[in-house]
């Protein structure tokens, strides 16, 4: 076994103390001649970790078959100095693999004791709002603007390891450390990738709100409401998104939402209709108690269909029956409607709703 140290040089993107103590964090990621832990073996183990306000670097390489026992139990023994461990899918394969080759050797050791924090998991409900097309590593570093020297994969460092084992190349060597070191020097140079989360699940404020009117290509103008809300932290990169129900940017720590209101006549359905009489010369339905005053043949029972009075203005789409009254088109659409007002922003449903276009807008398919 070869056991590689050095100091690393790397900037400061993200607090690492809320995820813990940065001194109690460990960041590892391991190197293997394939996906089971049952028929392949480990070769490689990389740990970051801080210690006395700088980054330190260590690997364990198996530089022949036999190694591999020596490298996990050196791991395992120096993974106990820590309370947190920090991992790109070591939930998914990291952890697991290396519990399966622990015990094909006869190792007690396994991660009770640590706590496993895991990037990938933490951002994968994000992917969509990021609008990325993978959430590997790789993917996340290129969008963030991280450039790497390793431009080898794991699977294809399985062949160089074979030819390793035979040649104990330098060369050979230095191509292995090299992808294991740029993995985990990522790793913290990935984690702004956080801020997404931060800044989607924090609270916000509002900071403006007005009306204007966008032109279609027919010349016709439809009204539109623009907000404007501050979030608590700042994103390392821009991003928008557009669904069918608003457009959002978010740059920096300001988040805006263009959403286009709906300006004509909607229909308030009665929640009981059987207490209600329908009026067809009128278009409305009235409670019964009013209706006996009315001739019986200008009025007819209501059906849930027909059980609703109308509305012209000015109105805001909702998700839930936020705000009341809630209005539809018809009984059987699904879009709901409030009568929009700069009033409907000063309370606690403000962030109710802003709450529920967030959700919305993370879950719309790009």
């Amino acid at each position: 076994m070869i056991t590689i140290k050095k100091t690393l040089s790397l900037p400061f993107t993200y607090p690492v103390e809320t995820i813990a103590p940065p001194e109690q964090v460990l960041f590892f990621d391991i190197e293997t001649t394939g996906f089971s832990g049952d028929t392949s073996t480990l070769y490689l183990i990389g740990c970051l970790y801080r210690e006395n306000g700088a980054w330190q670097f260590i690997q364990w390489f198996a530089d022949t078959l036999d190694a591999e026992r020596a490298c996990l139990v050196h791991f395992f023994e120096f993974m106990e100095n820590f309370t947190t461990l920090v991992h790109f899918n070591g939930d998914g394969f990291d952890i697991p693999y290396l519990l399966k080759r622990a015990r094909a050797h006869g190792l007690p050791y396994d991660f009770s004791n640590i706590r496993s924090f895991d990037i990938y998991r933490v951002i994968k409900p994000y992917k969509r709002l990021l609008g990325l097309d993978s959430i590997r590593q790789k993917a996340i570093e290129a969008f963030l603007g991280v450039r790497r020297e390793d431009r080898f994969s794991g699977g294809e460092l399985i062949e160089v390891y074979q030819a390793y084992l035979h040649e104990k190349d330098d060369y050979l060597e230095r191509l292995l450390l090299l992808h294991n070191e740029d993995d985990l020097k990522g790793m913290p140079l990935v984690l702004p990738i956080l801020c997404y989360r931060d800044f989607w699940e924090g609270d916000f404020s509002l900071e403006s709100q007005s009306l204007s009117a966008q032109t279609d290509i027919f010349g016709d103008r439809h009204p539109e409401l623009s907000l404007t809300f501050a979030g608590g932290c700042e994103l390392p990169v821009p991003i928008s998104r557009e669904t069918s129900l608003l457009s959002m940017e978010a740059e920096g720590r300001t988040l805006s939402l263009s959403i286009p209101l709906f300006e004509g006549t909607l229909k308030y359905y009665y929640p009981n209709y059987k207490d209600y009489y329908y009026l067809p010369f009128e278009d409305k339905a009235i409670h019964k108690s009013v209706a006996e005053f009315v001739d019986k043949n200008a009025r007819q029972k209501a059906t849930r269909d027909t059980c609703y009075i109308k509305k012209a203005g000015l109105f805001l789409p909702q998700l839930t029956p936020l705000w009341e009254p809630c209005l539809k088109r018809d009984a059987k659409s699904r879009e709901l409607f409030v009568p929009y007002s700069e009033e409907l922003f000063c309370g606690e449903q403000c962030s109710c709703y802003l709450r529920q276009l967030l959700e919305h807008i993370k879950s719309c398919k790009g």
